[in-house]
């Protein structure tokens, strides 16, 4: 138990004594926020701000791990997940910022690295990790094999919620925040299934968007950019693999599924019947253009990802 305490402390230590170090030295290189037109109008006074803040998160939550949790499988598994992401987030932000290309990654090539890193997590999950082709179904506590519609599965929620994490980063302290209690969950989760291991892992990732938050909390000073997360999301995703609760993770990580349901929603209803549901998507624009402040529609999210998390470690313990 020690040890998940020493590794949410390493992890925020190392972000906070970067941050001060890092910040200007993004400043100086000019790797700032493009802020796109379409977006609140209120956010156009952010273009600029330091991003690729992901960086230091990352960078804590892989020496935290390493330096309190056992280098098994399951959190070298963990690890590639992350890093994977997170190399696919760094080309989107570099692409963006240092070669000017507003979109950066087509989303060809960023779907191809994402199938990539899940083949490989299937390959190791199926064979040395033992995870069958069966689905826990919550509070019915029972199992149901869903044969080869197991591993499309395992590329969804790879794809999906690390998408939809990089969705929810919108707002300050927006998706640090919500990252942070949902792993917080994550890594009861871990504990109550006999991943101990993997708990470390996810107190790892408390510790550094905890510490994050410090500098990218409302005015933020520093964005995660897609560096950022994109490896929050695929760690995210990893946890909830790695311990064979994909439905649960949909659950505590309610707030990415309604970000990105809403933009799917957005997009279908817009394009069927050229009407909008929502006054912007993701989900937070649209409250945000309704009146709300910005750190109203975060504290707000947060308060739902916390019900969302305590709604998920119920339906683990029923």
């Amino acid at each position: 138990m020690q040890n998940l305490l020493y590794a949410a402390l390493v992890a925020a230590f190392v972000v906070l004594i970067t941050g001060p170090f890092f910040i200007p030295f993004l400043h100086k290189l000019k790797f700032g926020q493009s802020i796109r037109e379409e977006g609140p109008k209120s956010h156009q006074a952010k273009s600029g701000t330091p991003t690729m803040g992901g960086i230091m998160i990352v960078l804590a939550i892989v020496l935290a791990t390493v330096l309190f949790a056992p280098l098994s499988t399951e959190i070298l598994l963990a690890l590639f997940i992350l890093l994977g992401h997170f190399l696919l987030g760094f080309l989107d932000d570099y692409i963006k910022v240092v070669k000017k290309r507003n979109l950066g990654l087509k989303a060809r090539q960023k779907l191809l690295g994402q199938l990539f890193i899940a083949l490989v997590t299937i390959y190791i999950g199926t064979r040395m990790l033992g995870i069958d082709t069966t689905i826990w179904i919550p509070v019915l506590d029972t199992n149901w094999d869903i044969g080869w519609g197991y591993y499309l599965l395992v590329v969804f929620v790879l794809v999906g919620g690390s998408n939809a994490v990089n969705l929810t980063d919108g707002l300050d302290g927006l998706a640090s925040g919500t990252v942070a209690i949902a792993f917080s969950a994550y890594a009861v989760v871990c504990l109550l299934t006999g991943h101990p291991a993997l708990a470390v892992f996810c107190t790892a990732v408390v510790g550094a968007c905890l510490g994050f938050l410090k500098f990218n909390r409302h005015p933020a000073r520093i964005f995660m950019g897609d560096t950022g997360s994109l490896a929050l999301g695929g760690a995210f995703a990893a946890v909830g693999i790695i311990t064979h609760t994909e439905i649960l993770l949909a659950v505590i990580g309610f707030i990415f599924v309604c970000e990105a349901l809403s933009v799917i929603i957005q997009v279908i209803s817009f394009q069927t019947t050229g009407k909008r549901v929502f006054r912007m998507s993701p989900i937070h624009h649209h409250f945000e253009l309704g009146g709300w402040s910005e750190w109203r529609v975060v504290l707000t999210f947060w308060f739902v990802g916390f019900l969302a998390s305590m709604a998920g470690l119920w339906m683990l313990t029923a």
